[in-house]
C-alpha cells in the first residue's frame, strides 16, 4: 500500500496532540515549525499535570512519601534517556535546562580547564549559535584557535576539508548531527573516529536528530552529546547532556550550590558523585518527569517508524516545493526514497521577503519560521539575511503539505500582482 491509501503514522497519532485541533484566523492550524519546538502529546501533558497535582515535592532531600515518589519518577527518566540513546550507564546522563546549557557545561568545565594557547577547536560553518558562542568564549579565555569545516557544492559538511583541518593540535571537534537550516545529516560516526585518531574529544549537537531517528551514542563513539527536550515532545526547560563516564568524572563542577555537594565547610567543599555533581540546585522536576513520558511515547511509536514516515513526508514536500515558482531551497536534495536529509526545507522567494511570506501564511493558518534560525554565519555564506523554513514531524500529513504549498503559491502570486 502507498502513503496515500494506508493509515499513516500521523493518522494514528494526531488525536494525541490537542494543540493541533484548533483554528488560527478561522483556518485549521497547520503547524510546520517543528525544528523550533515540537508539540506535546496528551501523555506528556498529563505527566506534568500529575506531578504538580499529586507528587509535587523536592527530590533527593526528603524521606516523606511525596519526595520519594517525585525522586523515583525523576530518576526513572534518567534511566529512560540512557536507554533511549544507548548510554553505557545512567550516570552518563546529566539533566540540563536545554542543549545550550549542556554545551556551556562542557565548554566551561572541560574547555576552560583543559585547553591551552594554540590548541585547536574544529567546528563547522553550519553550527547553531549554541555550538558557536560558548567555544568563542573558551577560545578567548584560553588562547585556543577556532577552525571551521566549510560546505560542499551541495551544501553539506565538507568531509574532505575536515580531514585536512585535523592535526595533533586538534583537541576538540564539536559539530551538529543534523543542520536545522540545511537539513543535511552529518557523518558523525566517521567524524568522531578520525578525531579520536588524533587524540581529540568530540561533542555532537543532536537537537535535530534525537527526536527524529535512532541515535546511539556508543555507535557514534562521541565523548559528549546534547539534546533539548522540547524538540522531542517534552516540555521546555529540560534537556540533557550525555558524557562518557570517565570524562565526566574528571571534569570539575560547572555550577555550585545545593545538591552537587558531598561535604561543605565554611572554607571548602567536596562534591557529589555523578550525575549529581553537575545538577546544582532544585532541578526542573516536573519537566524531567514529563521528558520521561515523552521518551516513553516516542519509544512506543518506534524511532525507525518515525524516521521512515518522515522520509516519505520529506520526499513529498520536496516534490511539491519544486512546483513553486521563483524559490530557492537550501541544503542537499533528498534521495529517491526521501532519506538522506531531515524533513525540513529552508527557502527564499525571489519575489517576497521571508517575513512577509510567514505573516501571510499565518493568515492561512500555517505556521512556519523565518529568520536566520540561529545560524547567522551560515546565512552570510548563503548570501541571505533571512530564510523561511518549513519543518515536519511525525504528526504532519501530506494534506498539510498540500495546503502549505498552495498557500505559498497564492502568497507569491499576490505579491507579484501588487508589485506590478
Amino acid at each position: 500500500m502507498t502513503l496515500a491509501t494506508e493509515k499513516t503514522l500521523a493518522d494514528r497519532v494526531r488525536d494525541d496532540f490537542p494543540i493541533l485541533h484548533q483554528e488560527v484566523h478561522g483556518k485549521p492550524l497547520v503547524y510546520l515549525d517543528n525544528a523550533a519546538t515540537a508539540q506535546k502529546p496528551q501523555a506528556v501533558i498529563e505527566a506534568l499535570d500529575r506531578y504538580y497535582q499529586h507528587d509535587n515535592s523536592n527530590v533527593h532531600r526528603g524521606v516523606h512519601t511525596l519526595s520519594v515518589r517525585a525522586t523515583e519518577s525523576y530518576e526513572a527518566t534518567r534511566d529512560k534517556v540512557a536507554a533511549f540513546v544507548n548510554a553505557a550507564s545512567r550516570n552518563e546522563i546529566i539533566f540540563t535546562r536545554n542543549a545550550s546549557e549542556a554545551i556551556n557545561l562542557v565548554a566551561y568545565s572541560w574547555g576552560t580547564n583543559t585547553l591551552k594557547p594554540g590548541d585547536e577547536i574544529i567546528l563547522s560553518v553550519m553550527e547553531h549559535h549554541s555550538n558557536l558562542v560558548p567555544w568563542q568564549f573558551v577560545a578567548q579565555r584560553t588562547g585556543a584557535v577556532l577552525k571551521f569545516v566549510e560546505l560542499t557544492e551541495t551544501q553539506e559538511f565538507d568531509f574532505e576539508q575536515y580531514q585536512t583541518l585535523l592535526s595533533d593540535k586538534t583537541k576538540l571537534v564539536s559539530v551538529v548531527h543534523v543542520s536545522n537550516a540545511l537539513g543535511c545529516i552529518n557523518p558523525v560516526r566517521e567524524i568522531t573516529e578520525l578525531a579520536h585518531q588524533r587524540g581529540a574529544k568530540v561533542l555532537i549537537d543532536a537537537c535535530q536528530s534525537v527526536p527524529h531517528m535512532n541515535v546511539d551514542v556508543r555507535e557514534i563513539g562521541c565523548d559528549w552529546l546534547v539534546a533539548s527536550g522540547h524538540k522531542m515532545c517534552a516540555p521546555t526547560g529540560i534537556g540533557f547532556l550525555y558524557g562518557k563516564l570517565d570524562i565526566l568524572e574528571a571534569m570539575p563542577p560547572f555550577l555550585g550550590g545545593g545538591e552537587m555537594i558531598a561535604e561543605v565547610d565554611l572554607e571548602s567543599s567536596t562534591y557529589a558523585e555523578l550525575p549529581h555533581k553537575f545538577e546544582a540546585g532544585t532541578p526542573a522536576i516536573g519537566e524531567a518527569i514529563a521528558l520521561g513520558a515523552a521518551v516513553d511515547y516516542l519509544t512506543s511509536l518506534g524511532m525507525d517508524k518515525i524516521a521512515q514516515y518522515e522520509h516519505e513526508l520529506c520526499r513529498y514536500l520536496f516534490e511539491k516545493m519544486a512546483s513553486v515558482p521563483g524559490i530557492t531551497m537550501y541544503g542537499p536534495k533528498p534521495q529517491a526514497d526521501g532519506s538522506g536529509r531531515a524533513a525540513l526545507v529552508a527557502f527564499t522567494s525571489a519575489d517576497v521577503h521571508a517575513n512577509d511570506l510567514s505573516a501571510l501564511l499565518d493568515e492561512a493558518g500555517i505556521a512556519i519560521r523565518t529568520g536566520h534560525h540561529c545560524t547567522q554565519p551560515l546565512h552570510k555564506i548563503l548570501g541571505q539575511s533571512s530564510t523561511a523554513r518549513a519543518s515536519l514531524y511525525f504528526y504532519n500529513t501530506r494534506e498539510e503539505i498540500d495546503r502549505f504549498v498552495a498557500a505559498l503559491k497564492d502568497t507569491i502570486s499576490f505579491f507579484k500582482n501588487i508589485m506590478g
